[in-house]
């Protein structure tokens, strides 16, 4: 872990990376992709020590109340924030000047900041995004390896559908031959409905893979599948969308599901809500 000052923290969509890297050590995860041009290793986290002065800056600068998003790239509930609680000092400005919050983690241990969380979504907004990949819980302990099970997470989706705040599950990505199954993806969807999920994001049921995930990838499979990677290699050769072969009987059962529990499975319709400020706020604001 290192420490950096910062010389912005909001993206042009209002988006922010309180931390570059992740210690959770998922075998597939596209942030460590070399386009991102990381100049550490990505276990070596980068922390931005001034995170929370440059999003007060930021707040207090803008014309109009939005939603700020966190976790798009990296975990803002990796283990170093245990310690550090930069993501609850961020969290705290953003309920101070009633903005809305979307978070993004595959860790419960969002759930230190359950009082933060109730109160940005009595003034504004909240929505929890979990991402569920794997339905078994050893299987997921190879995957996912130093983060909450599926269990645990949706454990926590429970304790939010509890205090009304709003969760969005991300399906993806699914692993074709080891968890493109449809036992998997049900057990996933069962968790979803008892936690009354709002929606589901799935763009398909398979991975992408870019140089630097690529390989950290193989070296999982190796570890853990031996001879998957040969037949990884044999079936897509070096395709960036690796989709199952199961896709189309699996996007099915994912579409009859959703229709049928009231979950928006729409892609469009879940970052919609996921950036929409609530109405009654900007009405508020232009009176």
């Amino acid at each position: 872990m290192h420490f950096t000052k910062a010389k912005g923290i909001l993206s042009s969509g209002n988006g922010m990376n309180i931390y570059r890297g992740c210690t959770h050590g998922c075998i597939y995860c596209d942030s460590r992709s070399k386009c991102y041009g990381m100049t550490h290793d990505f276990e070596d986290i980068e922390v931005k020590s001034n995170a929370p002065e440059l999003l007060e800056k930021a707040l207090r600068s803008k014309r109009k109340k939005c939603m700020i998003g966190t976790g798009a790239m990296c975990d803002p509930y990796m283990h170093c924030e245990e310690a550090l609680k930069l993501t609850r000092s961020c969290l705290e400005i953003i309920d101070k000047y009633e903005y809305g919050a979307a978070i993004q983690t595959k860790s419960d241990k969002i759930l230190r900041d359950l009082d933060i969380l109730r109160s940005i979504n009595e003034k504004a907004k909240c929505v929890v995004q979990m991402t569920l990949t794997t339905y078994d819980e050893k299987l997921c302990r190879l995957l996912e390896p130093n983060v909450s099970t599926t269990r645990e997470r949706a454990e926590a989706l429970k304790i939010f559908r509890d205090n009304r705040i709003p969760t969005i599950v991300w399906l993806s990505p699914i692993l074709p031959f080891i968890n493109d199954t449809k036992e998997n993806i049900e057990g996933i969807l069962n968790y979803c409905i008892e936690a009354k999920v709002y929606g589901i994001i799935c763009f398909g049921m398979g991975v992408t893979l870019r140089e630097g995930d690529r390989e950290y990838f193989y070296k999982a499979l190796d570890r853990h599948f031996p001879g998957m990677k040969e037949r990884y290699q044999q079936r897509y050769g070096y395709s960036y969308n690796l989709l199952s072969d199961n896709n189309g009987k699996l996007m099915k059962i994912f579409k009859d599901t959703c229709r049928k529990n009231n979950i928006i499975s729409d892609v469009d319709k879940c970052f919609g809500y996921l950036h929409e400020f609530p109405e009654k706020y900007r009405q508020m604001m232009l009176f």
